[in-house]
């Protein structure tokens, strides 16, 4: 029996009379999940470090998992590209069961280690592409034959668990262990497990961006403004960036479609669009190089 699937001693029952009670013990035992990522940081930053080196080759971020797992792998592949700029066509997520498991559970899917394998392969992997792959116990077959076929293609695997010495984490090149344990709900995984999944997942991502230079300081300078919050955000980015007024700052965004590193450029430097653009092509995009 895996760790996560163990049953919680007498001291965790919940009890239906003391609804207080039940809410503080379901608090508590998933605020210990924030203290197994910290305790998993140096693994956390590996696989960050390994990961920005692969994706500065052209390589996509491919995520993969079943279940809570799988879902909550998905939704990291989905905030990037909105978040960081991150291309879409290199923010992939395999979900055991597929779309239909987005909202109902396809418990039955993540059984099938050929059907992981096959839709991995459909991907034409590369040695350039990174694979994160997500599962609490360690052991799903969806994610181990996603996790095969990427060691087929020379991929950079990142296995997070919560068991240790799962099978993802022994074959993963970069192994990330989340020690939770059994959960205050017996097996429910999308509860502490999950929490501390979700966790990682940010820290994990954000670090490759910020390691990608699309984090400057604290701004997510490559963000994509597409409504009015967003276009408020980038005027506030660029007034944190530059010394100027918003209504310069407004300006500039304008003339560079919203692009807060453009813009930024333009005005510390006094360039037009194009010769901004040129200029942060020469430091790969990067205002932490450019030295603003």
């Amino acid at each position: 029996m895996t760790s996560t699937e163990a049953i919680q001693s007498q001291t965790r029952i919940l009890n239906p009379q003391d609804t207080v009670g039940a809410v503080l013990n379901l608090v508590q035992d998933q605020a210990e999940a924030a203290l197994a990522v910290q305790a998993a940081a140096q693994s956390i930053a590996t696989a960050a470090d390994n990961a920005a080196y692969h994706l500065k080759q052209g390589g996509r971020l491919i995520y993969a998992g079943a279940g809570t797992s799988g879902r909550l792998a998905a939704l990291d592949a989905a905030e990037l590209p909105p978040t960081f700029g991150w291309p879409l066509s290199r923010s992939i997520s395999l979900l055991a069961g597929g779309t239909a498991a987005e909202w109902t559970a396809q418990e039955a899917a993540e059984d099938d280690v050929n059907a992981g394998f096959n839709e991995a392969d459909q991907l034409n992997p590369t040695r350039h592409d990174v694979f994160i792959l997500v599962a609490a116990s360690g052991r799903t077959p969806y994610t181990l034959g996603v996790l095969k076929r990427a060691q087929l293609a020379g991929s950079l695997t990142v296995g997070i668990a919560n068991n240790a010495g799962a099978p993802l984490l022994e074959q993963a090149d970069c192994p990330i262990l989340l020690e939770t344990g059994p959960e205050v709900i017996n097996g429910s995984t999308r509860l502490k497990a999950g929490t501390s999944q979700k966790i990682t997942l940010n820290t994990l991502s954000s670090t490759i961006m910020l390691r990608l230079g699309k984090i400057y300081h604290n701004l997510m300078v490559d963000m994509k403004a597409t409504n009015q919050k967003l276009f408020n955000r980038a005027i506030q980015m660029v007034l944190a960036c530059v010394d100027t007024t918003p209504e310069q700052a407004q300006m500039a965004l304008e003339q560079c479609d919203w692009q807060v590193k453009a813009a930024a450029v333009m005005i510390k430097r006094g360039l037009g669009v194009d010769d901004a653009r040129t200029l942060l092509d020469q430091y790969d995009w990067n205002l932490d190089d450019l030295c603003l």
